[in-house]
């Protein structure tokens, strides 16, 4: 499995927007126009982490949701995370 740090990850940032390099990781901040366009959000990439048994970091406050994305098993960012960041782009 191909593994990603911050200078090898840049090609495939260029392709999502907004996401950025962040301790071994990718995160991207989502600001909704209420709580339940949040948890709209957060059940559709739950949904599509689900089907790719590849689970993100979620945080969320009323209208504001992060994602972290990385690789736990193999202890830090590799593919899975950019094709799960790409869904996730896909349900917005």
């Amino acid at each position: 499995m191909v593994m990603y740090n911050e200078l090898t990850a840049k090609p495939l940032l260029a392709n999502l927007d907004n996401w950025h390099f962040k301790d071994g990781g990718i995160e991207k901040d989502f600001l909704f126009k209420d709580f339940t366009q949040a948890m709209g959000f957060i059940v559709k990439v739950g949904f599509q982490a689900e089907k790719m048994n590849h689970h993100p970091e979620l945080f969320s406050v009323y209208n504001k949701v992060k994602i972290r994305l990385t690789t736990h098993d193999q202890n830090g960012l590799t593919d899975l995370d950019f094709k799960l960041a790409a869904l996730i782009e896909a349900v917005l």
